[in-house]
């Protein structure tokens, strides 16, 4: 069976709708042959990740980065699955455990994400992962637009691992 795990810091009512919103869809009764792990990302280890087949990533957009607890998560789990940098201290995405794997992630802001959004995939891309679905990006208020963008993105990433 397929490991989806679901790494998220979600503080405010905004991210937790996402959030919840992206769990349900991972667990969409269409979907078969998928456990899903949800992990908030302080809790989050690098067994979890190795043991997993694909991530879903969210996060709030906090001072124009992503949250501390998910820079936490990179942080503390980056050389144990995988990360590399070159000689130069550039990514080196040829190499480690969890290459290739396919990821997606949801952002939720109160005034803009785009520097949460580069400063996620500027670590996915160290790591090889590769992206699957558009990045849920929410500016204000979570509407039911969103949820569903939301929901959609979580049966998407656990869809294309039961394939």
């Amino acid at each position: 069976m397929k490991r989806l795990l679901v790494v998220h810091h979600s503080p405010t009512r905004g991210v937790r709708a996402l959030t919840e919103s992206v769990l349900a869809g991972t667990r969409d009764d269409l979907i078969e042959g998928v456990e899903v792990l949800e992990r908030g990302a302080i809790a989050a280890s690098a067994e979890d990740v190795l043991a997993a087949d694909g991530y879903l990533l969210g996060t709030p957009a906090n001072f124009g980065y992503m949250s501390g607890a998910l820079k936490h998560f990179f942080d503390s789990t980056f050389l144990q699955v995988g990360g590399a940098l070159s000689a130069s201290g550039a990514a080196d995405e040829s190499v480690g455990a969890t290459h290739g794997r396919p990821f997606g992630l949801y952002v939720h802001g109160r005034y803009d994400t785009a520097g949460a959004v580069r400063s996620v995939r500027s670590i996915v891309g160290a790591l090889g992962w590769r992206q699957q679905a558009e990045v849920l990006e929410v500016v204000g208020d979570v509407t039911d637009e969103h949820r569903e963008a939301a929901y959609q993105l979580g049966g998407t990433l656990a869809a294309l691992l039961a394939e």
